[in-house]
């Protein structure tokens, strides 16, 4: 805990030899004692510091106690500071009744009872103190409060979060499993009529095509999911190996070719030179595959272009659609868990490909960004160190 600051405590006397004997009697280590001559001088003080208490001379040439007094209660930085006038004029003058109408707390006259006046202003140093401490604590509850507020707003998303994920599984699930009882049904239908045709050699391969996909559809979800809580424990496997990355994506382009036509989409890919680095093969490929997947879902039917290029000591995949873009509010959000690129109107997929693919990219110390602006497509760049 650190250390409580000096207190300050102010002394107004028009007599340098005032000033100094009371300056003597107050001075300890946890105390600064200031002092000014003049109601003027006094002001540039207050306005300087925070102080627990002024002792106000009443007779000062110039400005008197009385009216620096006033113009203490007057301004809101001064005005809670205690005040103490001390006088050496007679108490038949009543000084008193008009200090205390002034907003003084005590009235001393000269000369100065010396135990009272340090017994004085050790209370109210004390009060000073206790102010402070109530203040800190204040500020620390409300700090608190604040915090707490924002835990709970937290804890609601996370809750929102994960209902919406349970959600996403259950509607990405749902579709391959209700394929395959259909596929099911329909099989245990021929079975049941004795409708062996339905089973020959041609009947069966597209039959097993449908089912391999719905199949590899669950299996993507699942390795997804594993992914991410991998990564969030700090436990995702890379096992980097020398990997050519023009191969690789001619690769992935004939792959998904079939994909492609479904939507009306074609895939121009430009890898003109071998491009060789040490790195997971399997997880890049992951990268790149998560890319293609959704420039097909968001690029409204055209042509996706896949460039292969090396520039600065990194190897750079750039994957550009030409469809619905995305805002610059969300292009950072859309590399979060559970977000979605694109349009929110777009419900396939968990919102896990691009938290996952960012992820694998920083492992292999590399990075992947995007450039997007709505109704002007994206483009996605991998860079890889080539070293």
């Amino acid at each position: 805990m650190p250390p409580e600051p000096a207190t300050k405590l102010l002394i107004v006397d028009d007599l340098p030899e005032n000033l100094l004997a009371l300056s003597h009697i107050l001075q300890q280590e946890d105390r600064v004692v200031y002092t000014a001559s003049s109601g003027d001088a006094a002001l540039q003080l207050l306005l300087q510091h925070e102080f627990a208490l002024a002792i106000l001379d009443v007779n000062m040439p110039g400005m008197d106690g009385f009216e620096l007094a006033e113009l203490m209660r007057g301004t809101e930085k001064t005005r809670h500071i205690p005040i103490v006038f001390v006088s050496a004029a007679g108490k038949e003058l009543n000084y008193a009744f008009k200090g205390y109408e002034t907003g003084a707390v005590d009235f001393l006259y000269k000369p100065l009872d010396i135990a009272a006046v340090q017994s004085k202003v050790k209370v109210f140093v004390a009060l000073y103190r206790q102010r402070l401490q109530m203040q800190r604590q204040v500020e620390a509850l409300e700090k608190s409060r604040a915090e707490l507020h924002a835990t709970q707003i937290e804890l609601q998303r996370l809750l929102q979060v994960r209902d919406e994920f349970m959600s996403m599984v259950a509607h990405e699930l749902r579709t391959p499993l209700n394929t395959l009882l259909l596929e099911t049904q329909m099989r245990k239908m021929h079975l049941d009529r004795g409708n062996a045709a339905a089973f020959s050699a041609e009947q069966l391969r597209p039959m097993i095509a449908r089912d391999g996909r719905q199949i590899q559809s669950m299996i993507r979800l699942i390795n997804d999911m594993v992914d991410v809580s991998r990564i969030r424990s700090g436990k995702l496997s890379v096992r980097p190996g020398n990997t050519e990355l023009s191969g690789m994506l001619q690769r992935i382009a004939s792959d998904l070719e079939q994909q492609a036509a479904a939507v009306g989409v074609t895939i121009h890919l430009r890898a003109p030179q071998p491009v060789h680095g040490v790195w997971d093969e399997f997880r890049i490929e992951q990268v790149i595959i998560n890319l293609l997947t959704n420039a097909l879902r968001y690029g409204d039917g055209k042509p996706v272009e896949v460039t292969l290029s090396t520039a600065g000591g990194f190897a750079e995949v750039a994957v550009r659609d030409y469809g619905i873009g995305i805002s610059e509010a969300d292009q950072q959000r859309i590399f979060a868990p559970f977000e979605r690129a694109g349009s929110k109107q777009v419900k396939e997929g968990l919102g896990l490909g691009l938290y996952i693919a960012r992820q694998l990219a920083e492992t292999h110390c590399g990075e992947l960004g995007v450039q997007s602006a709505p109704g002007q497509g994206s483009v996605f760049v991998l860079r890889l160190p080539l070293a």
